[in-house]
């Protein structure tokens, strides 16, 4: 059995800078250190914080002292002045491209644009970027919720950075019909771009495709969306525990790609377990 890791797979640099933030803070301070909400999409990653005093809570309001990260999705800047209010110390994690798009909401609104927001109406990095419209936007997820969009005046167009090309495309062609103004940035984050490229590239080679990172995971779970359309035998695992050993019966070629919030001792924890399973087959 031949095992292929995606060219490109696992930590982006946002994830990263992120958990290089969160131990700098554990090492400098002696006092509580909370995230607002995880600081990542992967359960795994969050329990081992836990085990460093790293603790997620939902709301400023369930801290009283010591430091507050902002998670990697970011969060409505009233949150970010009410840490500071508290006279609590701030630890700002939000990802450099998800800050970007943030800045580009902003601007639309001075501009007076209407703004479409593309991407998962519930996920935190949306729900941010809604507070920055100061929640006046539209959240589209897909081109069929435009079918009975009006013709609409001046339009601003920003992306959820784990988005998919594909999805911004197909919605911007619909958008093209309703309105002759049209103001796009696309804020898709190029490391998501190059994921799902290799991951779809991988997908269509190999006889099965596992898709490893947290279950939460918006890009993790785009990338199984995408590697399920070249490939029926795709599977979303979020630790080598679940890889199901009925899965390899005839597979010569296993395919393995990795969210952006997946850490590469996941990933070989599943290497580890495949090669393990190939030995006693």
């Amino acid at each position: 059995m031949r095992i292929s890791l995606a060219k490109h797979a696992g930590y982006c640099y946002g994830v990263q800078r992120a958990l290089k933030l969160a131990r700098e803070a554990t090492n400098s301070s002696t006092k509580p250190i909370h995230t607002l909400g995880p600081i990542i999409h992967n359960p795994q990653v969050v329990e081992s914080l836990q085990g460093q005093g790293v603790n997620a809570v939902s709301s400023v309001d369930e801290v009283d002292s010591g430091t507050i990260i902002i998670r990697t999705h970011g969060v409505d800047p009233k949150i970010i002045k009410k840490v500071k209010d508290c006279g609590l110390e701030l630890v700002d994690a939000t990802c450099p491209f998800v800050a970007k798009a943030q800045q580009r909401v902003a601007d639309l609104v001075k501009e007076g644009y209407n703004i479409i927001i593309i991407g998962e109406r519930n996920h935190p990095e949306v729900v941010g970027l809604l507070a920055y419209a100061n929640n006046q936007a539209t959240v589209v997820e897909s081109a069929k919720e435009l079918d009975n969009l009006e013709i609409i005046g001046r339009t601003g167009v920003v992306v959820q950075t784990t988005q998919s090309l594909a999805n911004l495309e197909s919605i911007l062609d619909v958008l093209l019909t309703k309105t002759k103004d049209l103001k796009v940035f696309n804020t898709i984050c190029n490391a998501t771009s190059q994921r799902q490229e290799a991951a779809a590239e991988l997908s269509q080679q190999v006889d099965l495709m596992l898709v490893v990172g947290g279950k939460n995971s918006a890009n993790t779970t785009r990338l199984a969306q995408i590697c399920q359309k070249n490939n029926q035998e795709t599977y979303h695992i979020e630790t080598d525990d679940e890889i199901d050993e009925l899965w390899l019966a005839g597979i010569e070629h296993i395919g393995i790609t990795a969210g952006a919030s997946t850490p590469d001792w996941i990933v070989q924890k599943v290497i580890d377990r495949l090669e393990m399973l190939a030995g006693e087959s």
